[in-house]
């Protein structure tokens, strides 16, 4: 259940790094965002690769932008090699928001050697509202009846790490 966006690459160089951060700084700043640069000699990256986890360790950089209270953290984190792996949960924010995440997506993605997007809300490949709407409508709904019919759950819940869980037990 959720409406979230998990993307994934390698940037072509370090231009194009260059180039995503001052795309996303821009977005940042038309949109009224808070924003913070990434400058880590040291991190752990959760990462999953053929299916199997395989964390990254060592120095990091990027941006990570902050669009809503409702939404998770988009974090452009790349790693030694310029490679990125994350997601944002965008279900709790009006679609807008999710929207303008998958448009600066978009407008960066021809600084990668490959970008794979997977938006569960379909707006990356349709750019239909209406399928995006019918998304956000149905995990509402789900998560909605789950709250109704489980006193012993609660939702959704911000977590330490800003991350969003859409429902977790109260005990």
């Amino acid at each position: 259940m959720g409406v979230t966006i998990h993307f994934e690459g390698t940037l072509r160089d370090e231009a194009a790094f260059e180039r995503v951060i001052h795309s996303a700084r821009m977005l940042a700043e038309r949109e009224g965002w808070k924003s913070e640069l990434i400058a880590e000699s040291i991190a752990t990256l959760s990462r999953v690769r053929n299916e199997e986890d395989c964390d990254y360790t060592g120095p990091t950089r990027g941006i990570i932008l902050f669009p809503h209270e409702n939404a998770e953290p988009l974090r452009l984190e790349f790693d030694r090699e310029l490679f990125m792996q994350e997601y944002i949960k965008t279900q709790f924010a009006p679609a807008e928001i999710h929207i303008e995440v998958v448009r600066l997506l978009k407008e960066i993605a021809p600084q990668f050697v490959s970008l794979t997007v997977e938006d569960e809300g379909e707006f990356w490949d349709s750019e239909s509202r209406d399928i995006l709407a019918s998304h956000l409508d149905a995990c509402f709904h789900a998560i909605n009846d789950q709250l109704t019919s489980r006193s012993d759950f609660q939702g959704p819940v911000r977590l330490a790490n800003g991350r969003i869980a859409d429902l977790v037990s109260r005990q």
